[in-house]
């Protein structure tokens, strides 16, 4: 009776944690969306608060960080169970880096605001790109809760059609700056948004590719998607 109490007990505290990753997963989502705002709005209020609420994606990815470690030390997990433990851990590191990405688009919005300039650089082309990462990240934390990696293929799909739209902008923003030099800094600001962006997107990739790691205990990182698929669909 006592093992069987202690088995829920840890099963409770496994899932607990994986609450606490969809809740930070829901919160970095959050803060991609607010930076874009902030950013096409040129909104400093909105920029400092994507900023400020780094600390709370930080503080959550510590409180998960202990919670793993804290379950591999006392109940010393084996085969799924550390692999679940695993996913987590780099799920959250993950998490964190497009926190860190979502805070540099609000810095970017808060130094345009700032310098308060007669030409200021148009977003319009990456709106596209962000709703793109952000179903990128949807769907990577859905297959993370639903343990499903059907979807894996799915975001790995839309990972290349987002370095399509990065390759796109760059080529057109490469064009702006040799018709009109006076459009460089502007351009660049839009580059580099760009490539935060971009990097968002690997990050999901990553998420999505971990749930593959946890289900069948293969790596499917630097693989193309043809034999991903293979891998995902074999049992």
């Amino acid at each position: 009776m006592h093992s069987e109490h202690t088995f829920k007990q840890y099963d409770a505290e496994l899932e607990a944690l994986r609450g606490k990753v969809l809740e930070m997963g829901g919160l970095v989502e959050q803060q991609i969306v607010q930076a874009l705002e902030a950013l096409v709005k040129l909104d400093s209020n909105l920029a400092k608060e994507v900023m400020g609420n780094d600390h709370l994606v930080n503080a959550l990815e510590v409180q998960i960080d202990e919670g793993c470690s804290q379950i591999i030390a006392r109940r010393q997990p084996a085969a799924g169970d550390l692999r679940m433990v695993m996913m987590m851990v780099k799920t959250i590191t993950d998490l964190e880096r497009i926190g860190d990405e979502a805070t540099k688009i609000a810095r970017t919005a808060q130094k345009i605001f700032d310098e308060d300039r007669m030409y200021k650089p148009r977003f319009n082309e990456i709106k596209s790109m962000v709703a793109l990462v952000r179903e990128m990240l949807r769907t990577a934390l859905d297959g993370f809760a639903r343990l499903d990696v059907s979807k894996t293929v799915e975001v790995a799909r839309q990972d290349e059609q987002v370095d399509e739209h990065f390759r796109s902008a760059m080529r057109q923003l490469i064009t702006f700056m040799l018709e009109d030099p006076r459009t460089i800094s502007m351009s660049l600001e839009v580059l580099f948004v760009a490539k935060a962006i971009e990097r968002i997107g690997d990050h999901a990739k990553n998420i999505a590719e971990y749930v593959v790691y946890m289900v069948k205990g293969k790596d499917v990182r630097h693989i193309s998607v043809q034999e991903m698929e293979r891998e995902t669909l074999e049992p």
